[in-house]
């Protein structure tokens, strides 16, 4: 049991003056309060060459560099605050002039999560995710939130699943743990997706396919069953292809205000930093999106 006079870790979100990380900063305002921890913004304005440590900054452009890292602050609280209720939102501001990417990957040992938008102010395509929420997802110790173009905090997306993908081995536990955690919190149902084959999309009748399906019923619902027990008011519906999972879960998340993956499932290498399936979603899902590490 934790030491109640011990402060829960923060959620980190980082920003850039980019209207997804403003969107992440919603999302992550909403998610502080809804877990009782304290959310803190971080913004660095840290100008890299790309050859050693950087450019010399006069007085002038440092208080120019501070001016503007104040008002990205300043404008990210506002937003937090707007979208959670001031009186429970716990929430502290930071401006850095270290490098923001080595800093939130050291910071997420001791966060409770990472909250990042998917394309900065240097991103000029639609389906190009940014080097920081590609470099953190791959790197950070803790779970990482992706927010997309929307936070999904509005009414009808807050009524939403959660959405998990499951895929039968001990990868997917902590992605359905979380995924379980998060459904409580917002008061909504889990959506669990497993699916067993990386070839088709149709459910092709082939010899053993009976026994076969009969067979992945099971592992999912062995792996569920005891987070059944624990969130007893959590609603559950399972659903169960034979398809790619990419293609399954992207689908499907267009039905989920949430989804949430491990970071590499069947078939991942442990030495790999992000598996393929949650490493495309990252690139392609519109909702929020959590990738969890295996502890």
């Amino acid at each position: 049991m934790p030491n109640p006079s011990t402060p829960l870790p923060p959620i980190l979100a980082a920003v850039d003056g980019s209207a997804s990380s403003y969107q992440a900063v919603a999302w992550a305002a909403v998610d502080a309060t809804l877990h009782h921890h304290s959310l803190h913004i971080l913004t660095s304005m840290a100008i890299s060459t790309g050859f050693g440590s950087g450019m010399s900054l006069g007085k002038a452009d440092v208080e120019w560099l501070r001016s503007d890292g104040e008002r990205i602050l300043t404008e990210a609280a506002r937003v937090a605050r707007q979208a959670a209720p001031a009186e429970e939102l716990d929430l502290t501001t930071e401006l850095t002039f270290v490098e923001i990417i080595p800093t939130m990957i050291e910071r997420s040992a001791r966060a409770k999560m990472l909250v990042v938008g998917s394309r900065g102010i240097g991103a000029f395509h639609r389906g190009l995710l940014g080097s920081v929420s590609t470099a953190v997802t791959h790197h950070a110790h803790c779970p990482v939130a992706v927010v997309h173009g929307i936070a999904a905090i509005d009414p009808v997306s807050a009524s939403m699943p959660v959405l998990v993908g499951v895929d039968g081995t001990a990868n997917s536990v902590p992605a359905i743990e979380l995924a379980f955690e998060e459904a409580s919190r917002r008061k909504v149902g889990v959506t669990a997706l497993h699916t067993w084959s990386d070839a088709s999309g149709i459910d092709l009748p082939y010899s053993g396919w009976e026994a076969q399906r009969e067979s992945e019923q099971a592992r999912l619902a062995e792996q569920l069953a005891g987070f059944c027990d624990r969130y007893p008011e959590v609603s559950l519906k399972r659903i169960l292809k034979c398809d790619r999972p990419v293609r399954a879960l992207l689908e499907e998340s267009a039905n989920a205000q949430l989804l949430v993956v491990g970071s590499h499932g069947r078939g991942g290498f442990e030495s790999m930093v992000l598996g393929s399936t949650s490493n495309a979603l990252l690139h392609s899902v519109e909702c929020p999106m959590v990738v969890v590490r295996k502890t």
